[in-house]
């Protein structure tokens, strides 16, 4: 039924006669509602600390100076990668990442073209005798001198230490094990008859991309970026939410995202075989608003999209784990510890659980045994060329790290009925996911899993996967290659403060050491220790950050100061902005 109009008059233009309703009346001064409306000092405080780029919440740490005793309480950023937790750290990270991909994405040279320094004697004499010892091992097993072997076998690891200590990577042997449960189990390698084959090549160490030759004769080296992500589980709406929640395979999806990390790896190590050169990459995984992960990437060099799409649609992952097809138990059935049979037992008969080596072994007897789970790619495989130093270079940038400060969960927000049914469907799916052969969650399936306890609480697994803010992707969800720039994020951070340090005329340590060579026995020694904040001697938080805003503030102003100095002098100081901001 509408509503009546006043004769001569539509309903449009007797909706724009209405009057409007009069602006509200400010409160009477002195009011309880006028002291409501004044900002509150300390949210103001905070604000203009982040604005500043000030952490929020800094570790307190009590040095003192071991030669004249004086204990100095020094804050520092707490470095979390979370926006919700600490925003000025979150960007701070989130530019360093941003100057990590911008470094490595378009690099003309090897990273690491010398490799890895040679061995020193010292490390030589000490895998010399890493090798005495294995061959002594070896000897008294063969004599049956059996009670010599624990003595021998903690002179290896006094040695493996002493290796680690010298400077060298990784162990020079896998250790000596004797439970024969934890040894790898085999699977064949041969590719699944509904995979397409793949080329395969010998695998180059260039990593860098190829050089294209213009018409004109100038030559440029572009580069990618790729997107991918997982198979269809269901139709969904444009909100993510599927159409029909009863067909919508969430188990799929479940097991699809704990096992994404997997996926990729796997990906990457086809691409590489196939091109034959080694790929670098730089991306970060998050979710779609369907909840699903998928991944970005910078790719130094280009590769063609044709190939893409061949890698991603024959990569696959396969789970040999024991059939977790259905439930056996319910969240409100569950077995039962028994401390006699030191197992998990039905609570009704009282029969212990299958244990986590019988199921493998029946899976390895099973001559037609299949996976319990095939995780692919989709269909969408997205690549663009990039050139470098343009406008499009530093937008994918920003698009690629555009959700990294933010939890999986946090990325899309729930905001309808709708949605949020579907993130709690996805997510009690995820409950009863097992993450790993440990996982509690394998006793929903009738299994104990490996290396089983009395304190398992299936449903409550503590893996990441399980939580409602990963939504499955329990990994790393930044996932850089090891030879894409060359350099770590403490690297990253030293460039800042040396870009800032050479600005503002100010000379580092080191050079301040070499050149009045101080002795090594005058330095300054110090102890540390983490201060409560009920400590007599620690301020405030108030306090506190009220210096570190004016040392921010201080700070800023003469940077500003000297990139003035920079443009208006024709001096060598560089008068760009710095790599990413460095830390208090």
């Amino acid at each position: 039924m509408t509503a009546p109009t006043l004769p001569g008059l539509t309903p449009d233009t007797a909706t724009a006669t209405e009057p409007t309703p009069a602006a509200a009346a400010p409160p009477a001064p002195g009011s309880r509602a006028a002291r409501l409306a004044l900002p509150m000092s300390r949210q103001v405080l905070k604000e203009m600390a982040a604005e500043y780029g000030v952490c929020l919440r800094p570790v307190t740490l009590r040095r003192t100076d071991l030669h004249t005793g004086q204990t100095e309480v020094i804050d520092l950023p707490c470095g979390s990668t979370r926006e919700d937790k600490c925003s000025p750290c979150a960007k701070r990270a989130r530019r360093l990442r941003q100057t990590q991909i911008r470094e490595g994405w378009h690099r003309a040279d090897e990273p690491n073209p010398a490799g890895a320094n040679p061995a020193t004697d010292a490390q030589r004499e000490l895998v010399l005798l890493r090798a005495h010892l294995e061959f002594a091992r070896d000897e008294a097993q063969r004599s049956a001198q059996f009670d010599q072997v624990p003595g021998i076998d903690q002179a290896i690891a006094e040695v493996e230490e002493a290796i680690a200590a010298e400077g060298m990577r990784g162990q020079v042997a896998p250790p000596h094990d004797d439970d024969t449960d934890s040894g790898r189990r085999k699977r064949s390698t041969k590719r699944r008859q509904d995979a397409p084959d793949l080329p395969r090549k010998k695998v180059e160490p260039r990593t860098v991309g190829k050089v294209y030759t213009a018409p004109d004769g100038t030559q440029h080296r572009p580069s990618m970026w790729l997107s991918l992500t997982l198979d269809s589980y269901g139709r969904v709406l444009p909100d993510g939410t599927p159409v029909d929640p009863g067909s919508y395979d969430y188990r799929r999806a479940a097991w699809d995202a704990v096992h994404f990390a997997r996926l990729l790896d796997r990906f990457w190590q086809n691409l590489r075989r196939c091109v034959g050169w080694n790929v670098q990459y730089a991306g970060c995984v998050e979710p779609q608003r369907r909840l699903a992960p998928h991944a970005h990437f910078a790719i130094r060099g280009t590769i063609p999209r044709a190939m893409l799409r061949q890698v991603a649609a024959a990569t696959y992952h396969q789970v040999w784990w024991p059939p977790a097809d259905e439930l056996v138990y319910s969240l409100d059935r569950l077995p039962v510890w028994d401390n006699d049979a030191d197992a998990w037992v039905d609570p009704d008969t009282r029969e212990p659980l299958t244990t986590w080596a019988d199921a493998l072994d029946l899976l390895d007897a099973d001559p037609d045994a299949q996976p319990v789970h095939v995780v692919r790619f989709g269909r969408q495989v997205h690549a663009e060329g990039v050139t470098p130093g343009t406008v499009h270079a530093d937008r994918t940038i920003g698009y690629i790290t555009k959700y990294i400060t933010k939890s999986a969960a946090d990325c899309h927000k729930a905001e309808t009925d709708r949605q949020r049914d579907h993130l709690d469907r996805l997510w009690h799916q995820l409950r009863i996911t097992p993450c790993n052969e440990r996982c509690a969650n394998w006793l929903l399936y009738g299994i104990q899993p490996k290396k089983a306890h009395g304190r398992l609480q299936a449903g409550r697994c503590k893996g990441k996967v399980h939580q409602r803010a990963t939504l499955g992707i329990g990994g790393r969800r930044i996932l850089v290659s090891r030879d894409w720039s060359g350099k770590t994020l403490a690297d990253h951070r030293a460039d800042a403060r040396a870009w800032v340090r050479k600005l503002l005329g100010v000379s580092t340590g080191a050079d301040d050491a070499d050149a009045d060579s101080v002795d090594q026995d005058d330095a300054p020694a110090y102890a540390w220790e983490m201060a409560r904040p009920d400590d007599p001697d620690i301020p405030p938080l108030q306090h506190r950050l009220l210096r570190a805003l004016s040392q921010r503030a201080q700070w800023k102003a003469a940077l500003l100061a000297a990139r003035d100095r920079a443009a208006t002098t024709d001096t060598n100081t560089p008068s760009v902005p710095p790599p990413a901001e460095p830390e208090e």
